[in-house]
């Protein structure tokens, strides 16, 4: 549903979110089943002097697979977006959100929200962050967040290295990090089999899906009615 609300966002409006996250993302319950659970955690939550109902912890296991089909999703907080031919602001999106391009200044457009969903999409299904950079004494959040997508994805090509205008300022020559040398490759699936559990049929599945919308090239990268055609989604 996200992905077919910025398919109309994109297409249909012309209009760049530029902030795609979960604080974004607003869900409607249709079960009454499941408004009362939603209910009955947030009456836990009221003081702890409150007994609760149902421990708020406990509430996936209580989930069935009817109340979670019956979730709508709307996407909101268009405060950042701007249309797809008139761009307001170099610096868009939340940091762990951020797509290389926003990153590493080359002018941006809807490819960027399609990166953002892939971080959300991998939030959601593990509960933590596809990428979550920290500064050090030496080197700034920045230059920690593209040492981080190098990792996952891959050396960048030099010819987009050195096509964008911030360059000099996080590389020495093409796949140099300036204040990072020791960086440690991990593969997605393999994040999702050792740190998550899953199986790596259900690991390389999942990393099927998310790859195309993470490519360097942003006009490469999966759109969104590529990604909901994506035999992931179909299953």
């Amino acid at each position: 549903q996200v992905l077919a609300g910025l398919h109309f966002l994109h297409k249909c409006c012309h209009i760049i979110h530029a902030d795609i996250k979960p604080e974004n993302i607003l869900l409607y319950g249709c079960s009454k089943r499941l408004q009362r659970l939603l209910t009955d955690t947030l009456d836990s939550d009221q003081g702890t002097d409150v007994r609760p109902k149902r421990a708020g912890a406990d509430l996936g296991n209580q989930l069935e697979e009817a109340d979670l089909m019956s979730i709508e999703v709307k996407i909101a907080d268009l405060g950042s977006a701007c249309w797809t031919y008139k761009p307001f602001s170099k610096e868009i999106q939340t940091q762990p959100y951020r797509a290389l391009e926003v990153l590493l200044g080359l002018d941006y457009g809807t490819p960027a929200d399609i990166w953002s969903t892939a971080c959300l999409a991998f939030e959601m299904a593990t509960g933590e962050c596809l990428f979550d950079p920290q500064p050090g004494k030496y080197f700034s959040r920045d230059d920690d967040h593209v040492a981080r997508i190098i990792e996952l994805l891959g050396r960048i090509p030099p010819q987009i290295v050195f096509s964008w205008n911030k360059s000099t300022k996080f590389f020495s020559r093409p796949g140099a990090l300036l204040r990072l040398s020791r960086l440690f490759p991990r593969s997605l699936p393999g994040i999702l089999a050792d740190r998550h559990g899953w199986t790596p049929r259900e690991a390389a599945a999942f990393a099927a899906f998310l790859l195309p919308a993470l490519h360097y090239a942003p006009e490469r990268r999966a759109s969104a009615a590529q990604s909901l055609r994506h035999a992931w989604i179909a299953a």
